[in-house]
């Protein structure tokens, strides 16, 4: 009887388990959130908020363990002010600073920050999620500082930086590859010629092997491991091609050209069935693999003329790493229209302006304004049967996604957009982290945190 009341706790236990959110797109890399006990419907005057915090500016994600939430943000120098243009690259003084705070209170437990003159464009913080791995978080700044942090204390224990140590060049958009902790290895791509994919030993900072070459800015595509054939394979995407290599050892498996203009190649690749690969990018639209233990080619080529809405033909992301789900693919095009594509082809089935544009929008109608929602933005998570999207106006959306269209089964104001770098709206541009049957959103100005709880 004993055993019987033990085996039956550990199984209710194990069905309402919470989950930890400890990297970027969450614990497995893929973007689903597979805790359970979650509302099926959002209230309608919102979910209950836990706790809101101040923060500084950034584009970084938290992730979360162990009770504890780590982010990323920046504080100016008291003299310094951003440049007027996002564009502009000009000298910036300021702080890089790393955050941890109680996951039930949102109280402050330690914060490390270091020097950091920024000289990129859209200069609004750092854009990586940290990486946490047991009792170390590893965060990567925008400017190619790499630190590895005790995650009880926020003591350095070894340092990087990619420009000094590997010969990088700064991107036009800083360093934005999420590092990735694969058994002994911290892998990152952010490295000068010859060495743009580094594995560190994840203990003690140093470099187990380096690979790979690219002209120019390399882009901004996460790396990610996935097993093809019966082989796991290392994915790097950079702006000149996407290539398979040993995880081990950095050696090359396979390579497919394929240029990215302005190495705007942001959402990670995504696996499909066993042996497809799905690549989308803003300008040049999408590409998809087939993929085998040692080669990979082309099943189709994006076909798009440019990056206005009506020159896409499939799907051309600025950002949102698609949901891939049985034969179709869900992403967020050049324009803010949330599409529905044939993976197999390209084919485009529908689209929607609904889930990038709040209820006080200026833009109405079911075309985008290339004028104004030019970047418009929601990023996709998945949870059981729904979709969680969180869009650019603060809005957290709950929604079914199929082939046959969007639709929206609630939705709630949870944060202010307060980045004004978007050809002048004010957005928000971070993804959320879902742990703890909770979602926590940040601005620039504030980190929140709301039950999702039943």
């Amino acid at each position: 009887m004993r055993h019987l009341l033990a085996g039956m706790l550990l199984v209710g236990f194990g069905a309402v388990r919470a989950d930890d959110w400890p990297q970027w797109l969450g614990p497995q890399r893929d973007g689903v959130w597979r805790e359970t006990g979650i509302i099926d419907q959002l209230p309608k005057d919102g979910p209950k908020k836990l706790w809101d915090k101040p923060i500084g500016i950034g584009y970084g994600g938290p992730a979360v363990a162990n009770g504890k939430l780590y982010v990323m943000d920046r504080e100016l120098a008291k003299s310094a002010k951003n440049p007027d243009s996002p564009f502009t690259r000009s000298a910036v003084d300021g702080n890089e600073r790393v955050l941890c705070l109680d996951v039930k209170t949102g109280e402050r437990l330690w914060s490390w920050e270091y020097p950091c003159v920024y000289q990129i464009s859209y200069a609004a913080g750092p854009r990586c999620t940290p990486t946490v791995d047991g009792d170390r978080v590893y965060c990567l700044g925008a400017m190619g500082d790499l630190h590895c942090l005790d995650a009880a204390k926020g003591h350095v224990i070894w340092k990087a930086n990619f420009v000094n140590d590997f010969d990088a060049r700064v991107p036009v958009w800083g360093f934005a590859c999420h590092p990735l902790v694969d058994g002994d290895n911290l892998i990152c791509v952010g490295g000068g010629p010859d060495k743009l994919v580094i594995a560190f030993d994840k203990k003690t900072g140093k470099v187990n092997w380096q690979s790979q070459s690219c002209e120019g800015d390399f882009g901004y595509g996460p790396p990610v491991i996935y097993e093809f054939g019966g082989k796991r394979q290392l994915i790097v995407w950079h702006a000149r091609a996407v290539v398979g290599l040993d995880p081990s050892s950095g050696k090359r498996i396979w390579s497919v050209p394929f240029e990215s203009r302005s190495s705007l190649n942001v959402p990670i690749p995504r696996k499909v069935g066993e042996k497809g690969l799905f690549m989308t990018s803003f300008y040049n639209g999408s590409f998809f693999l087939n993929v085998s233990a040692d080669s990979a080619k082309v099943v189709w080529k994006s076909q798009a003329k440019g990056e206005m809405p009506n020159q896409t033909r499939d799907l051309s992301s600025i950002m949102t790493t698609p949901i891939c789900e049985g034969d179709y693919t869900y992403g967020v095009c050049s324009h803010g229209e949330l599409r529905c594509i044939v993976t197999a082809t390209g084919e485009r089935k529908w689209f929607t302006m609904q889930a990038t544009r709040s209820a006080s929008s200026p833009a109405k109608g079911p075309e985008p304004d290339p004028r104004t929602e030019r970047w418009g933005h929601a990023f996709l998570v998945k949870h059981e049967s729904k979709t969680i999207l969180f869009n650019e106006h603060g809005d957290l959306i709950f929604a079914k996604l199929s082939e046959k269209g969007y639709e929206e089964t609630s939705r709630a104001h949870v944060i202010d957009a307060t980045n004004t770098m978007a050809r002048g709206r004010k957005v928000v541009w971070m993804h959320p982290a879902f742990a703890d049957k909770c979602v926590f959103v940040r601005n620039d100005e504030r980190i929140v945190c709301y039950s999702l709880a039943k």
